[in-house]
């Protein structure tokens, strides 16, 4: 039998919760005793809550995967179910090879023991002989840096201590899986960029590393795949920068339409998933922005433009209540695909005034010129102020015929200079050869 080249597999599996409301009322062992040989057994109203709706996932052994969605999406409970703190209520779940985990903080840690006999605990609960634990004992404790804390109890250690040794512990017991849920936030400068030198290293080593984080930019810089789950599914695995960007786009979307947004449902094993609405922001504070519109210069609609071409953004409004007009402030921002921000402004930034706020108005944004590269690109327009915010948005691409490279085309000439310096160039247009006059 060959050994599998995947490390974690996950095939249709679910995970519930039962639900239970007793009636309140006091009971005895001795009345339920009664009450089960009368038949009479005290109702109960049993429910089940599902956290995990048929995840379909695949982790290849060497990969590092990182895990994002929003809070309440399943992410823990997917994380708590490979390393066997859950059991599936259905499902198969295949793991191959020797799991670490960094959970709850402190998680296995008895409060009253000292950090070397937790040490020595959880080595043990990780697969490890008790002489294994001791030889490797001294680097543990050395890469925790608790110095003569080791010999204090737990319960005497701040949240930074605790994680280095949960962290020590965890990347020394020669996992062959490294499960990581947001614990490395805790800690300071110095050991965070210790813990990532070791996760390096992991990742020189051929582990298999699995993260769950809502630090995208982690994601896209040190993983290399990403899923994302939302509602209990699987929405997408694949490249990083892709899935990250599909996220932030569903996010924005929900934050501009202040409603339900439903992406399309994927298809997995030749399944279609049901559709999750992704959770929305709700818009407040007295300025509701309702619709963003970008218009060409005869006042036409447009959603493709050049990189020589401006551009008119409109964002229709409404003042729903009490509304001081220096409390108001307009955002305008473009982003990439990906959800980077490449320019952002403001009327409070630019000393714009706001007097005299129309009941229903129009903000006009005007561009000469975009000078953005070929891609696809969004308008973000916000109005806030101190009760809230509303934002609306818009997509459009550019289609350039220029090879430049980057993100945007700045205005320039080319000059090619005969002689020294103090003689004039001659200017010519990008296309055209440079005459080169030679006295």
């Amino acid at each position: 039998m060959t050994e599998s080249m995947d490390a974690i597999i996950l095939k249709d599996v679910v995970k519930s919760f039962r639900k239970r409301t007793i009636r309140g009322e006091y009971t005895t062992f001795k009345s339920e005793l009664l009450r089960w040989l009368r038949g009479k057994r005290q109702s109960r109203d049993a429910s089940l809550i599902t956290a995990l709706r048929g995840i379909n996932l695949t982790i290849p052994k060497g990969k590092t995967v990182g895990i994002i969605g929003r809070n309440g999406s399943g992410k823990s409970t997917l994380l708590k179910l490979i390393t066997g703190i859950y059991t599936p209520t259905s499902g198969d779940l295949q793991i191959n090879g020797r799991i670490s985990a960094l959970l709850d903080l402190g998680a296995g840690f008895h409060p009253d023991f000292s950090g070397r006999e937790n040490i020595l605990i959880n080595g043990i609960i990780l697969g490890m002989t008790r002489a294994e634990v001791r030889a490797r004992m001294d680097e543990i404790i050395a890469f925790s840096e608790l110095g003569e804390f080791i010999d204090e109890p737990v319960r005497t250690y701040s949240s930074g201590m605790y994680m280095r040794l949960a962290f020590a512990v965890a990347t020394h017991v020669d996992p062959d899986i490294l499960i990581i849920d947001e614990i490395l936030a805790v800690g300071d400068e110095h050991f965070s960029k210790k813990s990532l030198a070791k996760m390096m290293d992991f990742k020189r080593q051929g582990k298999t590393i699995v993260l769950v984080t809502h630090e995208l930019g982690t994601v896209e810089r040190w993983c290399d795949l990403a899923a994302w789950i939302d509602g209990g599914y699987v929405r997408r695995v694949g490249k990083p920068s892709e899935v990250t960007a599909e996220y932030r786009e569903a996010i924005s979307l929900a934050e501009a339409q202040s409603a339900a947004f439903t992406p399309p449902a994927l298809t997995e094993g030749g399944g279609a998933l049901p559709q999750v609405p992704v959770a929305t922001l709700p818009s407040e504070g007295p300025v509701r922005i309702h619709r963003v519109r970008l218009l060409d210069a005869r006042g036409e609609s447009l959603d493709v433009l050049s990189p020589e071409q401006g551009l008119e953004v409109r964002a229709d409004f409404s003042v729903e209540g009490p509304c001081e007009d220096e409390d108001v402030d307009f955002h305008v921002r473009l982003q990439a695909a990906d959800g980077r921000t490449l320019y952002e402004t403001s009327t409070r930034r630019e000393a714009v005034v706001l007097s005299r706020m129309p009941t229903q108005g129009v903000l006009r944004f005007v561009v000469e010129r975009l000078g953005a590269l070929g891609g696809d690109y969004s308008l973000v327009v916000s109005a806030r102020s101190s009760k809230g915010e509303s934002s609306g948005r818009c997509a459009f691409r550019v289609v350039s015929t220029t090879e430049d490279e980057g993100v945007f085309r700045p205005p320039h000439r080319w000059f090619v200079d005969p002689g020294t310096e103090s003689q004039p160039g001659v200017p010519f247009e990008p296309g055209t050869s440079p005459r080169v006059e030679v006295g």
